[in-house]
């Protein structure tokens, strides 16, 4: 036994590849930047801004049984939030604008930035999650030997 003692390999995964998805599928950075259904391909992934839809119009997926959550909402608002930082001060340091130009840029800005980067992160987590055919975990019971 090589490595870590009681160390145990990982079972071996079958992840698809760019050249293993089934056919009008996208793959998931295309269904991630246009809000693809990760099954057809249809534009029916968004029924708001960030809301997902119930169920694909064209295929009938069920989006409900897929859980995203809220993990790239935290995540994209500190990314983005930083970066908009650094530029904002930048700005600041090297022309001086009055005060009402930081926020007539900036407000915008972070909103369509936030907006966006949330659709995408939403969507990229749920076709990813499609794609690996992602579901609850369950309890096996043991029977007694």
């Amino acid at each position: 036994m090589s490595g870590v003692a009681g160390a145990r390999r990982s079972l071996p995964t079958k992840l698809p590849t760019g050249d293993n998805i089934q056919k009008g599928q996208p793959p998931v950075w295309r269904a991630a930047l246009f809000g693809l259904c990760p099954e057809c391909g249809g534009r029916t992934l968004f029924d708001g801004p960030v809301k997902f839809r119930a169920r694909c119009e064209a295929c009938g997926l069920d989006y409900g049984r897929y859980n995203v959550g809220d993990g790239p909402a935290a995540f994209l608002t500190l990314i983005i939030g930083a970066l908009l930082i650094a530029v904002a001060l930048t700005l600041d340091a090297v022309v001086r604008p009055p005060l009402w130009v930081h926020i007539i840029l900036w407000v915008p800005l972070t909103a369509a930035a936030v907006l966006y980067g949330l659709r995408v992160g939403k969507g990229a987590l749920l076709a990813s999650e499609h794609q690996r055919q992602a579901a609850e975990g369950r309890q096996v019971d043991k029977e007694d030997d």
